[in-house]
């Protein structure tokens, strides 16, 4: 997803739009479609950190250990792609509620 297909010009406001009686100004869909990016982004953040985590621990186990084992590579990788999602859901790290202060200013970004 690129941010050029988030922003949607918004229209007009005139006296009789809906628009006009939003409070925040900001069109719905685009919060909507920024909040999954920021979240996402903040899941691929988390994901290549815990990445990053395990191959240290692989590099620095010994060759009978359990995290050097080829066997349960897969599987550890599953469960941290897992966690990360998670982790992003609840926005753990703040990440996606950072870029979410700055694609959608004024806007209250409660952790959905």
């Amino acid at each position: 997803m690129r941010i050029d297909e988030l922003r949607s010009p918004a229209p007009a406001p005139d006296a009789e739009s809906p628009v006009a009686t939003n409070p925040s100004g900001h069109d719905p869909a685009y919060v909507a479609k920024a909040t999954q990016a920021a979240v996402e982004f903040e899941r691929f953040f988390i994901g290549h950190m815990l990445r990053t985590m395990r191959a240290s621990t692989r590099e620095m186990a010994s060759e009978d250990s359990v995290f050097n084992n080829r066997v349960n590579h897969d599987m550890q990788d599953m469960a941290d792609d897992l966690l990360a999602g998670n982790m992003a859901g609840q926005r753990a790290f703040g990440i996606a509620d950072a870029i979410l202060r700055q694609l959608v200013p004024g806007a209250t970004g409660g952790k959905s």
